[in-house]
């Protein structure tokens, strides 16, 4: 059984505290410029009408306090970022980001421990990912010091808005889009690097239950030479018609294949996969069409560890009706084990993960 204990030692998690969010709020005043809106410690908010809020969070979009907003220089580097109220922002009809799609996202969570202070995981994975995402789509971005501090400063100023440790989390969205005016098909002049956040809970109805998927033969994610391994924005309004069709007939989450042989195993709809078999844990290797997901890389280091044999390869997809677990990870998702299979119209069940995937928050 794969038993997750989450601990690293070659990654940064960021805690702080109460104090030192009222401490930063402060320097954040103090060093308001080039006309962004600063949070100060006393904003003047009801804190009792958000707390009614967190029985009924769901997955969903929340008007929080402030955004983050960074715009791109002649040179193709960043500065001058800050924060703004929560609004609409303004934008070219011709954009590229709307017109061709040149556009990047990225998403984390920040948790509240049961002390009270505010954790992120991995931060500086998340901009390293986007920088790398960038150079696919032809875009600059944020160095990924730029990219942690915005975040930081995003939560920080945003921090009433983070649910108890046992209500949910705050969902992060990082982006960054071609704002430019465009019509010839050519990258953006300009660039907007954009951070909101809402507070959610699970990702899916049933919470942390076991979830039941359909295996998808027809539509794909993906396709060799594309960008399904990078977040470009335009990987996901694809397969919303297979997502939408699997939700009507009751299932939770879509499995897709590869789209040369329609058999090899690549991903949930945001999430990756993992078989387990005796002591060998599986996982789609990476390559042009694999997310190189953070949650994926902290359970392989993690499986490693534990003294777990890991495989990253090309995974056939009747390999799930042999394996003795199946799971999925990804940061919306957490950790979830699958509870069912249905391929071609004839379901299997699966013998699930037997761990606690209700504590994951707190450990990370």
């Amino acid at each position: 059984m794969f038993n997750v204990q989450l601990s690293f030692t070659n990654t940064t998690i960021f805690q702080f505290s109460s104090s030192f969010m009222a401490q930063h709020h402060l320097q954040l005043a103090a060093t308001s410029s080039h006309g962004w809106l600063r949070a100060t410690p006393s904003d003047a908010h009801s804190e009792t009408s958000v707390d009614k809020r967190w029985d009924s969070l769901a997955f969903n979009p929340v008007k929080t306090d402030y955004i983050y907003v960074m715009k791109s220089c002649k040179d193709g580097s960043f500065s001058n970022g800050g924060l703004r109220q929560y609004g609409n922002i303004e934008i070219s009809p011709s954009a590229a980001v709307l017109n061709y799609g040149q556009g990047i996202i990225e998403n984390l969570k920040a948790y509240k421990n049961k002390n009270g202070s505010i954790i992120l995981f991995r931060v500086e994975e998340n901009g390293l990912r986007m920088r790398v995402g960038a150079d696919r789509m032809c875009m600059p971005a944020p160095t990924i010091e730029q990219f942690v501090e915005a975040v930081t400063s995003t939560v920080s100023a945003n921090e009433r808005w983070v649910p108890p440790s046992n209500k949910g989390f705050l969902h992060v969205q990082p982006l960054l889009m071609g704002n430019g005016p465009v019509l010839s098909l050519i990258p953006a002049p300009e660039f907007i690097f954009l951070i909101y956040v809402t507070p959610v809970r699970n990702y899916f109805e049933g919470g942390l239950k076991p979830i039941n998927v359909v295996v998808e033969n027809d539509i794909h994610r993906a396709t060799l030479g594309g960008v399904g391994n990078i977040k470009a924005i335009g990987n996901y309004a694809g397969i919303m018609k297979a997502q939408a069709k699997a939700k009507a007939n009751g299932f939770s989450d879509v499995l897709y294949l590869d789209s040369i042989h329609n058999r090899y195993l690549e991903e949930f709809s945001t999430a990756n996969v993992f078989i387990v078999k005796d002591n060998t844990i599986s996982t789609p290797v990476l390559g042009r069409t694999i997310l190189p997901g953070i949650t994926r890389k902290s359970i392989i280091e993690i499986a490693h560890r534990q003294g777990f044999k890991v495989e990253e390869r090309l995974v056939p997809v009747e390999e799930l009706f042999d394996a003795d677990e199946v799971f999925c990870c990804g940061n919306a998702v957490c950790v979830l084990p699958v509870g069912s299979i249905t391929l071609n119209g004839k379901s299997y069940i699966t013998i699930y993960v037997k761990w606690c995937a209700t504590e994951l928050p707190e450990r990370l």
